[in-house]
């Protein structure tokens, strides 16, 4: 028995050593990762000969994914260029190496590990995408140009309204002419730079480092200290944090490679490692609706939101609001095995409700599913124009009205600028739509059918995804999906609307909301509000940290940057950071103007209370708001706080709007801060838990203050200005056209007392009043609800018009027919006289 058991074992292990050599003969080898890849084997084989050499034989990558599919133009295009270089399967076009090569080590040498980098790509995405290598390096996801000018604005605002520090030192030596763009959108764009310009700046010097020797003097340098390891480490030159839900790739790689919250990769190939964090989930790009990716079993297309979120989830935090999350002090609920939750970026979330774009809710007439950030986002928004940008609202130029229209026009006939003002009045003519696409559109992205034409942005770049069909608007997301868009003027025309009152009222009868506010002053449903940034940067006892600028410099040959080599690059520079929060709210943002001049929601943009230690340990300040130059942000000669709120597009949009009273009765909205500002003045006063006498006198002599105070902070966070209209903090450090509601929209807006008016006399006040409520009483007609209040409100209303209308007839009609009574009188008595 033993015998036969060892024969068994023996035939056994000779067939697994059989189909292993099978299996990594290199013609086995390629056909597998053909037929794997390429579902039509004849054309397989006409177009893919078995390699003998290269990365897939040898048993090395043989099981690695494709980079695009096999018959896409790139795949095509990659081949092509690889042959010329001995490698069909065209690997050495982007990675380089050696494809003739017989050991790993001769075929790595000279590899280009992270060929989309920024520091490489001009060699490897460049040779096809030159443009967008030139534009890249140039867009505020590479110089950030525009959170360190908002950073360096709560350290005493010392370089103003203007972004003059970038990541890196560059120029723009092609001049202010747009690289991408049609014609009207390019003369759209030098309107706006000469009209606004420094908000573009010609030029970017690089941020500088503390120079501790004069620490002292000019402490407020330590923010160079803050912005190198704690806001920098996002910007597409660096890998970023390798952390949960923080891995992405470097440059281009970091929205067209996928990641996952994890890091690890989960492709097919044996040679990278599978539990080793920081990898990439799969070796496909994903961009537009033709590439298709495929790992796990799941094929999708387009760029995931929760990809954009690996970077957009600090600031205006728009990337995790957009998927319905908010950072939360807590790790709850826990799990299955009662552990809490696993931070996700540093932090733990609370959900509240996504945007409704990206809602997976089913809705009438669409498919299930949601529209992914490029969408909306394009080509411009997201690669910028070749300009260098000092904002992200310089740079966006989607508006909802590009593509829902308002209750009086289809998008195709409002007027270009529409919605994107900048305090330029938009022209009579109308937009139209276009069947013209941009270059890069027709090379690089999906091609749909225009159909009825391309809409336009209010800029006047054709959108590549949204169509028109006769009155509708379609929207062709990148994932699949085609979506009917609610355009408001069809909704206007069939009374479709949710809530037709309310609607009509708000857009339709109230035109001013169309033409000052921004839609989603009112659709937001929630905002991300991190009130007061507690910053400290501490020198002492040899204290260090990342510094993610130097680290994209020390950058190597391969694309890599310093950060992952830590152990070998000096990519540390002096100093501890330490970030803290007062308080984080999501309910009704306040109301502010933003930069385009149009009332927006505001929220916390960098509030910035700074403490500094020394290198021996002394502060030199701590919890310090430092205040702008005198004249600025509605301020005297000592300036203005430099906390600021900052106007934002929150990304939490909901079809139906917050409440009328929300803005029109409430004092947060109105900028007077919540509650009016009743609550939360005590800050700038130390705060004690410790026995005390009924006269606030301490008792114990170690009593050590609860609370330390925040000097000159002598109101809510909440609150940017006074019912007299004196500003409180800055408000959008970007743009001068930003601000506060004025003193004459609050005036006009606020409607706070308005129950009173009524209720001041009921139920007791005059006889009329006192008759009016008995009788209501007696016949059950006493309104309760809101709806109920609403309808006797509407009915009193217009019969009170009526009487105003109608009384001066009546008069007029009664004194004429008394006139004519008087006048018949006087005849009849003259009559009877004779």
């Amino acid at each position: 028995m033993k015998h036969n058991l060892k024969i068994n074992l023996l035939l056994l292990s000779s067939l697994v050593t059989l189909i292993l050599a099978m299996l990594l003969s290199p013609g086995m080898l390629s056909a597998h990762h053909r037929s794997r890849q390429d579902p039509d084997e004849a054309d397989s084989h006409a177009a893919y000969p078995l390699p003998q050499k290269g990365c897939l034989a040898g048993g090395c990558h043989w099981e690695i994914e494709p980079i695009r599919e096999h018959h896409s133009g790139m795949a095509q295009e990659i081949y092509s260029l690889g042959k010329e270089k001995g490698d069909p399967n065209g690997c050495v076009v982007c990675h380089f190496g050696d494809p003739e090569a017989l050991t790993s080590e001769k075929a790595h040498k000279g590899i280009v590990r992270y060929p989309a980098s920024m520091w490489v790509n001009d060699q490897t995405c460049g040779k096809c995408h030159s443009e967008y290598v030139y534009t890249m390096n140039r867009n505020l996801m590479q110089t950030e140009a525009g959170k360190i000018q908002g950073a360096v604005w709560g350290w005493g605002a010392m370089t103003g309204y203007r972004s003059i520090y970038g990541n890196y030192g560059l120029g723009d030596p092609d001049g202010k002419t747009p690289l991408f763009g049609n014609e009207a959108y390019k003369s759209y764009m030098e309107k706006l730079m000469s009209t606004h310009s420094y908000a573009f700046p010609d030029s970017l010097i690089e941020l500088p480092e503390v120079d501790l020797a004069t620490l002292h003097e000019h402490p407020e340098q330590a923010v160079f200290t803050y912005i190198r390891s704690d806001c920098q480490r996002c910007h597409v030159g660096v890998r970023g944090a390798q952390r949960r839900g923080d891995y992405h790739g470097l440059g281009c790689a970091a929205c067209y490679i996928p990641y996952s919250d994890e890091g690890f990769y989960e492709g097919l190939d044996p040679s990278i490692p599978h539990h080793a964090k920081g990898k990439m989930l799969v070796h496909s790009i994903q961009s537009s609706r033709k590439a298709k990716v495929t790992v796990n079993g799941v094929t999708w297309s387009g760029i995931p939101g929760e990809m954009c979120s690996s970077c957009h989830n600090r600031g205006k935090r728009i990337g995790v609001s957009y998927l319905g999350m908010i950072e939360s002090a807590y790790d709850t609920p826990w799990d299955e095995q009662g552990n809490g939750q696993p931070r996700l970026h540093g932090k733990n979330y609370q959900y509240i409700k996504e945007d409704f774009h990206h809602s997976r809710e089913s809705r009438e007439g669409n498919p299930e599913g949601g529209l992914l950030c490029q969408d909306c986002h394009q080509t411009t928004d997201v690669h910028g124009n070749g300009n260098i940008g000092g904002t992200t609202f310089g740079e966006v130029e989607i508006e909802c009205s590009d593509c829902h229209g308002t209750p009086f026009a289809y998008p195709w006939e409002l007027p270009p600028g529409f919605g994107d003002e900048f305090g330029i009045e938009p022209g009579r003519q109308v937009r139209g739509v276009t069947a013209t696409l941009l270059d890069v559109q027709e090379r690089f992205s999906t091609v749909y059918e225009p159909e009825d034409g391309y809409l336009l942005t209010a800029r006047g770049n054709p959108m590549g995804n949204v169509v028109r069909r006769e009155d509708k608007v379609i929207v062709h997301s990148a994932g699949g999906a085609d979506f009917r868009v609610p355009v408001l003027k069809n909704l206007a025309a069939e009374n479709q609307w949710k809530h037709p009152e309310k609607a009509i009222t708000a857009m339709m009868m109230v035109k001013r909301h169309m033409e000052k506010l921004e839609c989603y002053s009112c659709h937001s449903g929630w905002a991300a509000q991190c009130y007061g940034c507690h910053v400290k940067v501490d020198y002492s006892k040899n204290y260090r940290s990342v510094d993610w600028v130097r680290s994209g410099k020390l950058h190597e040959a391969n694309g890599e940057t310093a950060e992952t080599r830590r152990d070998r690059l000096p990519v540390y520079q002096p100093g501890k950071i330490t970030e803290g929060r007062t308080y984080i709210r999501w309910e009704n943002p306040v109301l502010g103007i933003n930069g385009e001049g149009r009332v927006s929601p505001i929220i916390p943009g960098c509030q910035q209370i700074t403490t500094v230690i020394d290198q021996d340990g002394e502060p030199l300040f701590t919890n310090k708001i430092w205040r702008t130059p005198g004249g600025m942000e509605g301020s005297g000669p000592d300036g203005q706080k430099g906390i600021d709120m900052t106007p934002a597009q929150p990304h939490t949009v909901t079809s139906e709007a917050r409440e009328c009273v929300s803005c029109h009765a409430d004092p947060k909205a109105l900028g007077y801060g919540i509650a009016d500002n009743r609550f939360m003045q005590g800050y700038n006063l130390d705060r004690y838990m410790d026995l005390q006498t009924t006269t606030k006198q301490l008792i114990s002599r170690r009593s050590v203050p609860q609370f330390p105070s925040i000097p000159g902070l002598d109101m809510d966070l909440s609150r940017i200005v006074s019912r007299d209209g004196k500003q409180m903090q800055t408000v959008g450090h970007h743009w001068e056209l930003s601000g506060p509601l004025t003193q004459e929209q609050r005036e006009k807006m606020e409607r706070i007392g308005v129950c009173i008016s009524c209720h001041q006399d009921i139920p007791d006040g005059s006889l009329p009043v006192r008759a009016m409520v008995a009788a209501g009483n007696m016949f059950d007609l006493t309104p309760v609800s809101d709806k109920e209040h609403s309808t006797l409100l509407n009915k009193d209303i217009r019969f009170a018009a009526l009487s105003r209308l109608a009384g001066p007839f009546a008069l007029a009609a009664l004194l004429a027919l008394i006139f004519i009574i008087f006048r018949q009188y006087k005849r009849i008595r003259s009559l009877n006289r004779q």
